[in-house]
């Protein structure tokens, strides 16, 4: 049915466990997997009234760092898709959101479903942490699965 899954990671415990279910499903399917990161950009801190002063070391830093993460999980996506015998590519990739990333990621590379992980908050916290996977459900046409 599914032939191509984008399987993207934060690196968290629960992106792991998606990403392991993620590789089991690609593989019953006999679908080929891209695991994807969004390495996204620093916001500089805003000091007063609106004043801003970024310090080009910290932005540097920031990405470095963010790309690190970004190799190192999908890494892990790569190692576990290896694992299962399940054709891999990688991607990490500059995105304003990680939303936008995904959803642009999954459309450039012609994936026809998207596997992620949901961390299922509600409410306030909901509202006050933002849910990839709900902006994800929104604003892609290509099918989610949400593994939770």
């Amino acid at each position: 049915m599914f032939k191509h899954v984008l399987i993207p990671t934060d690196g968290s415990e629960l992106s792991t466990k998606a990403v392991e279910a993620g590789i089991a499903f690609a593989k019953e399917s006999g679908a080929r997997v891209t695991g994807y990161f969004a390495v996204e950009p620093k916001q500089p801190p805003v000091y007063g009234e609106g004043y801003s002063f970024p310090d080009p070391k910290m932005a540097e830093e920031h990405e470095r760092a963010e790309r690190q993460a970004g190799v190192d999980f999908v890494g892990t996506i790569a190692k576990a898709a290896n694992d299962a015998g399940v054709q891999f590519d990688g991607l990490i990739a500059d995105a304003e959101s990680p939303c936008d990333g995904i959803v642009s990621a999954a459309r450039e590379r012609d994936c026809d479903v998207i596997f992620m992980a949901s961390h299922g908050r509600t409410g306030l916290a909901r509202v006050a942490l933002g849910s990839v996977t709900a902006d994800v459900l929104a604003r892609s046409s290509i099918p989610v699965l949400v593994y939770r």
